[in-house]
């Protein structure tokens, strides 16, 4: 056993000092443990012990999501409905599920639209993402890594594009990041992501961080189908849309930026979600479709839409052609308000790194 006491003065001031530097590194550093749960079709991400969130893909579901989503001090930002009954939430468009990737017209399948409230007879015009495979998991003490393989079907079990995403997962003092690369490659056909508004990074979030809205409102999809939204009690709302270029609110929808702060409060926390557009992305910087009753959604491919058909894309991958699309995301919250110059230094963290 070594006694400090034993030692000469400058050897165990020297090892004490070494001993503190160790201490002080693990805390800098947050502990990332991503761990497969097969049976319970997910793989669970936490954070310094902590649960942030989970890669499910569960036979109820059309996609695989990242579900639920929560902040450091473990406050949930997404909505529970229709996975999870909470109390006082929307139980509109039931495909809105945690955080997801997908689209409205794919060789004119709507993957975005599809749900098990889907009648039988209709199903036939909508597409499903199924997950493939976990490929690789990373546990570290900066940072934790997934990558997952999805097949992107048809009704008729057609493959129409091989989907590898790689999740990097990791905290920035009272912030969650996860950075999602995804390669989406067509398989034997041509595949046309017709412009549509309904994409294609999106999150559902809880009642407190929608848009204070005072009348009922209806909304349809791309197939013209109505959903209702119901006016709802007020009482603890306090979401509000702030752009990269200033746009505050629901003007925020339809509009170009590099990123979107999705900012609220519950209780004394002050929450961001923080949606953040890659410059070698396809159609940067983006469009939105970021809705007051909880959608928050970047969408670089429904640019005729957005753009009133001033401009059209119709994005196509030829047979074995691909595509990658990086996006961060950053979950947020903290006693003071995420600032406009941490955004700033996040946003440029990512796109100096990738």
């Amino acid at each position: 056993m070594l006694v400090f006491n034993q030692l000469p003065k400058p050897a165990w001031c020297r090892l004490l000092g070494f001993a503190l530097v160790l201490v002080q590194t693990n805390l800098l550093f947050a502990q990332v443990e991503i761990d497969e749960h097969p049976q319970e079709k997910s793989v669970s991400v936490t954070i310094d012990g902590q649960l942030f969130t989970s890669y499910t893909y569960p036979n109820t579901i059309k996609k695989p999501v990242l579900y639920p989503l929560k902040t450091p001090n473990g406050t949930v930002v997404t909505r529970g409905y229709p996975l999870t009954e909470v109390a006082g939430e929307r139980v509109d468009h039931p495909h809105h599920v945690g955080l997801w990737l997908n689209y409205g017209d794919v060789n004119g399948l709507d993957f975005w639209n599809n749900s098990e409230a889907i009648p039988e007879e209709k199903r036939e015009g909508y597409g499903t993402i199924r997950h493939r495979e976990v490929l690789e998991t990373q546990s570290g003490d900066k940072q934790g890594m997934l990558k997952v393989g999805a097949d992107w079907m048809t009704p008729d079990q057609e493959k129409l594009l091989d989907e590898t995403t790689t999740f990097y997962f990791s905290k920035q003092d009272n912030a969650y990041i996860i950075d999602r690369i995804t390669t989406l490659k067509a398989e034997e056909q041509k595949v046309v992501f017709h412009d549509n508004k309904e994409g294609m990074i999106a999150i559902r979030v809880t009642r407190a961080l929608e848009l204070p809205s005072d009348k009922p409102e209806i909304f349809t999809d791309a197939s013209g189908n109505p959903s209702d939204v119901a006016k709802l009690d007020n009482d603890g709302v306090n979401g509000e849309y702030i752009s990269s270029e200033g746009i505050t609110g629901n003007d925020v929808w339809g509009t170009q930026a590099e990123w979107v702060n999705l900012k609220s409060s519950i209780g004394d926390e002050q929450i961001s979600i923080v949606i953040m557009d890659h410059p070698e992305n396809v159609g940067y910087p983006t469009y939105w479709h970021a809705r007051g009753y909880g959608l928050f959604s970047a969408n670089p491919l429904g640019q005729e839409v957005f753009s009133d058909g001033k401009k059209q894309l119709n994005f196509t991958l030829q047979p074995q052609e691909s595509v990658t699309l990086r996006y961060r995301i950053v979950v947020y919250g903290a006693d003071e308000e995420l600032s406009k110059e941490q955004i700033h230094s996040l946003y440029a963290d990512f796109t100096d790194a990738s």
